[in-house]
């Protein structure tokens, strides 16, 4: 193939538990799902070796090229597998700076991309880890659990059918200093394994009140528009609410569209809302040929 075009999808942390530290870095355990909220990524085969990433939207124009995953991604493909680059295109709908795993779905759909033009990793996961927490999650989505450093994913099947309305401050969060500030709160106890056991009963709607986040705290010491998200979120009485990876974005947790469009309907206030269902891999499969099978995700996982 000389060109690729494929989604990259957004995810929300449904749960955030911070269970430590390991090498310097945070570990945690996890319930993540993609949403159907994606950046489209082209890419076009270069003779040379090099990358050139063009970004358009969201600001996303003023990353320099050094701080984008995407470019990393790429480029580290190219020196690990002895091929040529790529012009890469990214148009970017997930908001930055959002928790919505946007920069590690563009390094993994960057992968992806180069994988499809070039074809020459059997396993793209080893890449992917070593260009962010979410990035291996990212190359399949889907409903999984991610522990460690990001790096342990394993996958759940079929998501449950549940919509959110997306509350976005106008700020982002660093994730770096939103974890460091992390360290000086306490811990609420561990939900992710709870809310699990209870959606694999087949009972979301009592899993949603589980939905929360340990980042919380130190993400509305940075800024504090998250808990006003947070506060607007509570008021629709939703499922269930909570902040998605170290922020800013904050979700209201719905099982009807219906609820999630009233929801959206009254809402007066200033903060850009958003309405995103999750979506699971088989579906994003059909629209990006590129994305991992649950097959291929796990025999990637056993050869890591």
């Amino acid at each position: 193939m000389n060109t690729v075009r494929l989604n990259a999808y957004a995810k929300l942390n449904l749960t955030l538990d911070v269970t430590g530290t390991e090498g310097g870095y945070h570990t945690v355990d996890s319930l993540v799902t993609t949403v159907d909220l994606f950046d489209r990524i082209v890419a076009k085969k270069r003779k040379d070796g090099a990358i050139r990433l063009f970004m358009h939207g969201m600001g996303s124009e003023a990353i320099p090229p050094e701080e984008n995953h995407a470019q990393a991604a790429a480029e580290r493909y190219v020196v690990a597998f002895g091929t040529t680059g790529a012009d890469i295109t990214v148009y970017k709908n997930i908001p930055i700076g959002a928790g919505l795993g946007g920069s590690s779905a563009d390094a993994a759909g960057a992968l992806l991309a180069m994988n499809g033009l070039y074809g020459a990793a059997k396993n793209l996961k080893p890449l992917a880890d070593e260009c962010g927490s979410d990035t291996g999650y990212l190359l399949r989505g889907g409903f999984a659990r991610m522990r460690g450093r990001g790096e342990d994913i394993e996958p759940l099947g079929v998501p449950p059918e549940l919509y959110f309305l997306l509350f976005l401050p106008k700020n982002g969060v660093s994730t770096a200093q939103c974890y460091r500030e992390s360290d000086g709160y306490e811990k609420g106890a561990p939900r992710t394994e709870r809310a699990l056991a209870l959606l694999r009963g087949g009972n979301p709607e009592w899993a949603a009140k589980l939905f929360s986040n340990d980042l919380y705290p130190a993400a509305c010491s940075l800024e504090p528009d998250v808990k006003e998200a947070y506060r607007c979120a509570r008021e629709f009485s939703p499922w269930g609410a909570s902040m998605t990876g170290s922020g800013s974005a904050v979700f209201a947790a719905f099982g009807t569209r219906e609820l999630c469009e009233w929801a959206k309907s009254r809402y007066r206030g200033g903060m850009r809302t958003m309405i995103v269902r999750t979506i699971s891999p088989d579906e994003t499969k059909k629209k990006n040929p590129f994305v991992l099978s649950e097959e291929e995700f796990r025999e990637a996982d056993r050869e890591t």
